[in-house]
C-alpha cells in the first residue's frame, strides 16, 4: 500500500518532506487557490513553491533569528501559509499557528506565553484587533501583513511585498534532527488558559505516514482544504499528509461558499469535522420534510438497500434480492447527494468530535465510504481511524501502526507511541498531569476496546453531570442526541447537583419561525421564546432524541435563544469547541430561575 508515499526516514524533518515531495514531482500542480484580484482560480506546481518558499525564506534569515526561535502565523488557509512554515522550518525556527478568528486577549496569551518573534498575519481588521492589545505584544520584533494596512505608524509592521525580496536561492537546511521541536499547538481551553502542545518533526511526520497506511492518497487525488489549518487535524490530513502521498490540494474561499467550492474543485477525499456532515444531513431532511410521500418513500428505500449493501459488504450482513434495486436508487436518489458534494468522493474521513451514527448511516448508505477517526492536539493528533474494509461507523477504529492503547482507572483512554507529543510548553505540572512515567498518555476521555481492537469513545472523564440524586450523565452523548433536531444549532445540559437537567439551546431560524406558528406564537417577538407552549413543544422534541438514555436522564426545562455562542461573543474556543463554563457563567440568571422553587 502507497509504494509512492514519501518514508519518514527520507523525509527527516517537515521541511525534508516538502523538499522531497519537489525532487520527485515538480511540475504537479501543488495547490490551487482563488485569487479575488483575478477573479480566478489559480494554480501553483510544487517547483514555484519552491521557488516562493526561498524568499520567505530569505526574509526570514534577515530577522536575524536563531534556532528554536518562535515565529507565529494568522493566516486562512493558503500557498503562503504553507509558503511561511516551510521558510521558518528550513531554519530551524519552531511554528506557533493561530486561529484567524480568536480573541485579542487569547492571541496576546499565547503570543507572549510563546515569546514570538514574527507575527504573520493577513487583514486590517486582524491589526485593528491586535493593535487593541499591542503593549502586550512587546516580544514581537516584527510583524508581517498579508494585505496593505493604511495609516499605520508601527516601525516593526511591514507589507508582505515590502519583506519579500524580489527573488532568492533556497539555502540547505539548517538543522535536519528528526527529534527537534517544529511547532507548538495550543489546544482550545475550554477549561482554563490555552495550553501549548509541543511538537517534533518525528511526532508529525511517523503520524502522517501512519495514517496513510489506513487509506490509501493517490497522485490524483484533490482534497479540499476549509477547516483551519491551525487545527492539528487538517494540518496532518490537507497538508502533510498530502505532500506524503503527491496529492493536490484546493483551498476553500469560505465556509459559506463551501457548497459551491465542492461543486467546481470536485475533491476526491474529504477531510472534516461532524458539523459539515451533519449540516448537509439537516438540509436532506429538512427538504424531504415537504417532498412527496413517494418522494419520502423512496428516500427510505434507498438508505435501507444501501446500508444493507455496506453490512454485506463488510462481511456482517446477507446477500439479498433487494440489491438488484440499487443500480436504479442509486441514480434516482444516491447521486444527487453525491453530486452535492462534486460526485467524485471516493472518500470522506471525520474527526474531532464524535459523528452520530444516523449521520454516517446515511452517507454510507447513500455510496461514500466515511470512515470516522479519534485524536487530540497531544497525539499528533491521530490515534485511531476505521479501515475501509473495516469499518464499524459507531466506533472511532483500530489504533494506527506503531501506537498502544489501553484502558485505565474510570476506564479513560491511554495512549503511548511515537506520535505523543514532547510535553507543554512551560508547563511541567500540566505534562506529568497528563503524562505518567512509563509514557501513557491520558486522553481524558472515557472507552471501551472490542476484540478486534475497534475503540469506542463512551464520555468524558471530566464532562460527567453527577445529579443530586448520585446518578451520573454524559453531557456530551446526550447534547449529539439533541442536535439530530434540525431545530437545534447548539445545546448543553445542566444539572449538577440538582433533582433534574435543564437545556440551554440556540435555535435554527428557519426552524424556529415553524415551531413558532405550530405553537401560535410570533416568531419575531423575543417573549415568544418564553411561551410555555414553545417550551412544551421543545421538551417533546428533546424527549423524543433521548428515548435511547435512562429514564432519570429526562430535560426537565429549557432556555431557549437565537443567538450563536461563537468565538466572537467568548462562548466558543477557536476550534469551535463550547465553553461549556463560560454558557453557564453567561445564562447564570436563566438558569437560576429554571431552578426556582426545586
Amino acid at each position: 500500500m502507497g509504494e509512492h508515499y514519501i518514508k519518514p526516514e527520507v523525509a527527516v524533518t517537515l521541511h525534508g518532506l516538502f523538499l522531497e515531495r519537489v525532487k520527485r514531482t515538480p511540475e504537479a500542480d501543488a495547490y490551487r487557490y482563488f485569487d479575488t484580484q483575478r477573479d480566478s482560480w489559480l494554480t501553483l506546481s510544487w517547483k514555484e513553491m519552491h521557488e516562493q518558499v526561498a524568499r520567505w525564506q530569505m526574509a526570514l534569515r534577515r530577522e536575524n533569528l536563531v534556532n528554536g526561535d518562535r515565529v507565529a502565523i494568522m493566516l486562512r488557509n493558503c500557498p503562503q501559509w504553507v509558503m511561511y512554515e516551510q521558510a521558518a522550518l528550513s531554519l530551524g525556527l519552531v511554528l506557533v499557528p493561530l486561529y484567524v478568528e480568536d480573541r485579542p486577549d487569547s492571541v496576546a496569551y499565547i503570543v507572549n506565553d510563546a515569546r514570538v518573534k514574527v507575527l504573520f498575519f493577513e487583514t486590517a481588521e486582524q491589526w485593528q484587533n491586535l493593535s487593541r492589545v499591542i503593549v502586550q505584544l512587546g516580544c514581537v520584533q516584527r510583524f508581517i501583513s498579508l494585505e496593505n494596512i493604511a495609516g499605520h505608524n508601527v516601525p516593526h509592521l511591514q507589507t508582505v511585498e515590502s519583506w519579500l525580496p524580489a527573488q532568492a536561492e533556497l539555502q540547505p537546511e539548517r538543522a535536519r534532527n528528526r527529534n527537534e521541536l517544529a511547532s507548538i499547538m495550543y489546544t482550545s481551553g475550554t477549561t482554563g488558559k490555552p495550553k501549548g502542545v509541543m511538537l517534533s518533526h518525528c511526532n508529525i511526520i511517523l503520524n502522517a505516514h501512519a495514517s496513510l497506511q489506513t487509506f490509501t492518497v493517490l497522485p490524483h487525488d484533490r482534497m479540499l482544504s476549509f477547516l483551519p489549518l491551525s487545527h492539528a487535524l487538517e494540518r496532518t490530513a490537507g497538508y502533510y499528509m498530502s505532500m506524503m502521498a503527491g496529492a493536490s490540494v484546493a483551498y476553500a474561499r469560505s465556509i459559506p461558499l463551501l457548497a459551491e467550492d465542492l461543486t467546481i474543485i470536485r475533491p476526491t477525499i474529504l477531510v472534516s469535522v461532524p458539523r459539515i456532515y451533519e449540516r448537509i444531513y439537516n438540509a436532506v431532511h429538512a427538504k424531504l420534510e415537504s417532498a412527496s410521500p413517494l418522494r419520502r418513500k423512496l428516500f427510505a428505500l434507498t438508505v435501507n438497500v444501501g446500508w444493507a449493501r455496506f453490512e454485506y459488504q463488510q462481511g456482517r450482513g446477507k446477500r439479498s434480492a433487494k440489491f438488484l434495486l440499487w443500480p436504479v436508487l442509486k441514480k434516482l436518489v444516491a447521486d444527487k447527494l453525491m453530486d452535492r458534494l462534486g460526485g467524485q468522493l471516493r472518500l470522506s474521513v471525520s474527526g474531532g468530535a464524535a459523528l452520530p451514527p444516523n449521520v454516517s448511516k446515511l452517507f454510507i448508505a447513500l455510496g461514500l465510504p466515511l470512515i470516522q477517526g479519534y485524536g487530540m492536539t497531544e497525539t499528533s493528533p491521530v490515534v485511531s481511524i476505521n479501515r475501509v474494509g473495516k469499518n464499524l461507523p459507531a466506533t472511532v477504529g483500530q489504533p494506527l501502526q506503531g501506537i498502544e492503547v489501553r484502558l485505565g482507572e474510570q476506564n479513560a483512554l491511554l495512549v503511548k507511541g511515537p506520535c505523543n507529543m514532547l510535553g507543554y510548553w512551560n508547563n511541567p505540572e500540566a505534562t506529568a498531569a497528563i503524562i505518567d512515567r512509563d509514557g501513557w498518555l491520558n486522553t481524558g476521555d472515557t472507552a471501551s476496546i472490542s476484540i478486534s481492537g475497534h475503540i469506542t469513545i463512551t464520555g468524558r472523564l471530566k464532562e460527567i453531570i453527577v445529579m443530586s440524586n448520585g446518578e451520573k450523565l454524559p453531557p456530551s452523548d446526550m447534547e449529539n442526541a439533541i442536535l439530530r433536531d434540525p431545530l437545534f444549532e447548539q445545546v448543553v445540559l445542566y444539572g449538577e447537583g440538582h433533582s433534574y437537567l435543564i437545556a440551554l439551546a440556540v435555535l435554527n431560524p428557519e426552524q424556529w419561525n415553524i415551531l413558532a406558528q405550530q405553537a401560535g406564537v410570533p416568531a419575531n417577538l423575543r417573549e415568544s421564546l418564553h411561551d410555555p407552549r414553545v417550551e412544551a413543544q421543545v421538551l417533546q422534541r428533546i424527549a423524543a432524541q433521548l428515548k435511547e438514555f435512562p429514564g432519570y436522564a429526562k430535560v426537565r426545562r429549557v432556555s431557549l435563544s437565537l443567538e450563536p455562542w461563537s468565538v466572537e461573543n467568548g462562548l466558543q474556543t477557536a476550534t469551535l469547541k463550547l465553553k461549556r463554563a463560560r454558557v453557564f457563567e453567561r445564562y447564570e440568571k436563566e438558569i437560576a430561575q429554571l431552578y426556582k422553587g426545586h
